[in-house]
């Protein structure tokens, strides 16, 4: 029983210590400056994102029109196959049916390996955008003289008046590109 009570003691002792140093640093908690950025917003809305984006998209448009146009075919094979298996001998239907799977296996392939190249290509151009955008963040906390600055997808709720996505956007067009 004296082992318990002994326990009981530290325990207390503990959490009013934990109370205590609580108390203290509270108000220096309540005196800080905080603000968030929705990074989310940041790579919709920047113009450095926007402009990352149209580069994905003009540097894969012709991959990308040539794979659907290859899903189309392979469409039409594959109905063409289900409309004439039952006419045709049985030789003529497995040759059809090897060639379409060689065909679809070769088109998931490549289908595969163009969506690993946009998403390596999209996080590289993605990167270079949130490091200008952690730049014009420390920037402007340094200005604002904020303590913290959270990304809003991680808070719960916050209030708009310490919200400076809007300020990194605007300070994200001002930045010579590559910077």
């Amino acid at each position: 029983m004296a082992g318990l009570t002994e326990k009981l003691k530290r325990r207390v002792l503990a959490g009013w210590t934990f109370a205590a140093l609580l108390g203290a640093a509270g108000p220096a908690l309540c005196q800080s400056s905080i603000g968030f950025v929705s990074l989310e917003r940041i790579l919709r809305e920047a113009p450095a994102a926007q402009q990352a984006q149209k580069k994905l998209e003009q540097a894969f448009s012709s991959r990308l029109q040539e794979l659907s146009k290859q899903a189309e075919q392979l469409k039409k094979m594959q109905e063409g196959l289900e409309r004439n298996a039952m006419t045709m001998s049985d030789t003529e239907r497995q040759k059809r049916e090897r060639e379409f799977g060689e065909t679809n296996r070769e088109f998931q392939r490549k289908q595969r390996d163009f969506n690993e190249e946009v998403a390596q290509k999209r996080k590289e151009e993605f990167e270079r955008v949130i490091e200008r955008a952690n730049q014009a963040v420390r920037k402007i906390a340094e200005a604002e003289k904020l303590d913290v600055v959270f990304q809003n997808e991680q808070v719960v709720w916050s209030n708009p008046r310490i919200d400076i996505t809007d300020k990194v956007i605007k300070a994200l067009a001002e930045m010579p590109a590559g910077k």
